[in-house]
């Protein structure tokens, strides 16, 4: 590894667990060693790296700037750099075909697009480099006795069980995490899971002849249409990983397409455009899983200095605003900041953690179910769009004063909560201004640069 993880300041080599070896858990792992501690990492699947098994289809990642100063702290960003695509806007397609763009942020800002196994793998990679970490993997968690800091598990392939005891336990196992199963036990966890009546299933648009891709490569293309939505994200090999966000239940739902007819007919009416380009559409439909949509949130994430819930499992969300990640990954970086403040006393980096960071993960699973109604509903609307553009105008003319609201959460490290806020303060100001706006001219109008005047001087 780079002089980047080496140790950050002179503390006791500490033995710490880390539950779970995704995205999460292997860059917490990387951040741990740079303070001079020894991590074993325990993860329930096999090794992505070496299984020669393809990973369950899940959707495309969407990297931004918290997740990039994430990784930049251990000084990985360059390698990940190396599996991902910006993606500078979406494109809008419509039932006809037709397409409209709309840029992400300024012109030199994207999101990037990364394959979840790709970037697990990359990460994997890194971490086997770190001589102070080891990984397990084959290990399911069967049970955490938190009153004497034992873990019970279960080898997946050999069926031998084993117990290990920690001293200070990360839980970063996903949104059904056995570390939280062991904590809902205790007196006064709160915990609470919402899900969307909405599935998601996986399906690929596939590269061309030449490897080329179809559409555009550096966007993000959504099918707009009311009660649902596909979107795609492209992929090195010139293919799209596609997203179709379904009903469950209804007259257009996972319940009503039954047979491969059904499918090709719905997809030929309402994405015709895209149907030439999914060859495979059918098989996928039927071979690939329906998958839920869940948001789970819980307290408190830590018990005194023994255990501590990052990513997935303490704050799971709805991955639309493509924040789930990311999020996950500046949980890293705040517990980085925190342990750098108050060294090795966990009880101290545990509790200001969960405090620091709850507000602003619940504020973060808010915003992610309001922009799934924004991208399915409201981006194919033309008062929608040109909002967008009106609320760039009102940032380009004032911009130490407004930063639109998917500014501030992509392409800024303002906690969640408070970009939730402002983001609440700027739409009322758009209330009160769109009104006086017909055509994209009309924000020079006199009258309309008086009220955009007399608002920014009331904030």
């Amino acid at each position: 590894m780079s002089d980047s993880v080496t140790p950050t300041s002179a503390v006791v080599n500490e033995a710490l667990t880390v539950m779970g070896g995704g995205l999460v858990g292997s860059l917490l792992a990387l951040y741990l060693a740079r303070h001079g501690h020894t991590v074993d990492v325990f993860e329930r699947r096999e090794d992505l790296r070496r299984s020669g098994l393809v990973e369950a289809r899940s959707i495309n990642l969407a990297l931004s700037d918290r997740g990039w100063r994430a990784l930049e702290g251990v000084g990985i960003a360059d390698a990940v750099r190396q599996v991902a695509i910006p993606m500078h806007q979406r494109i809008m397609h419509d039932a006809r075909g037709q397409l409209t763009a709309q840029p992400y942020g300024q012109h030199n800002q994207a999101i990037y697009s990364v394959s979840r196994a790709g970037l697990n793998r990359t990460l994997l990679d890194l971490v086997e480099q770190e001589p102070r970490v080891r990984l397990h993997f084959n290990q399911q968690c069967r049970r955490v006795d938190l009153r004497t800091r034992t873990l019970e598990l279960l080898h997946t392939e050999t069926g031998a069980t084993q117990t290990r005891t920690y001293e200070h336990l990360f839980g970063t196992d996903g949104a059904f995490s056995a570390v939280r199963g062991a904590m809902q036990k205790t007196e006064r966890f709160n915990f609470s899971q919402h899900y969307l009546d909405y599935g998601y299933k996986e399906l690929t648009i596939e590269a061309g002849p030449a490897g080329e891709w179809q559409l555009e490569k550096h966007a993000l293309h959504i099918w707009p249409r009311g009660q649902y939505m596909m979107i795609a994200l492209p992929n090195l090999d010139g293919s799209f990983n596609c997203t179709l966000f379904f009903p469950y239940e209804g007259p257009a739902s996972f319940s009503s397409l039954q047979t491969p007819e059904q499918v090709r007919a719905f997809f030929q009416e309402v994405f015709a455009d895209a149907l030439p380009l999914m060859p495979n559409l059918e098989q996928e439909f039927f071979e690939n899983p329906t998958s839920s949509l869940v948001t789970i949130r819980c307290y408190p994430w830590s018990m005194a200095d023994e255990v501590v819930l990052l990513g997935d499992a303490s704050h799971a969300i709805v991955p639309f605003y493509g924040q789930g990640m990311n999020a996950g990954f500046e949980d890293c970086t705040i517990l980085d900041s925190l342990l750098q403040e108050f060294g090795p006393d966990w009880g101290a980096v545990f509790r200001e953690f969960q405090q620091r960071r709850k507000p602003n993960t619940d504020a973060m699973a808010d915003l992610a179910v309001y922009n799934f109604e924004e991208m399915r509903d409201r981006v194919a609307d033309p008062r929608f769009l040109l909002q967008k553009k009106i609320e760039s105008k009102i940032s380009a003319q004032y911009p130490d004063q407004w930063l639109p609201l998917y500014s501030q959460v992509t392409f800024s490290h303002r906690p969640y909560a408070e970009a939730l806020a402002n983001g609440q303060r700027q739409e009322q100001i758009m209330q009160r201004l769109m009104p006086l706006i017909q055509t994209e001219a009309d924000y020079d109008r006199p009258e309309v640069q008086q009220q955009v005047a007399a608002e920014m001087a009331s904030r």
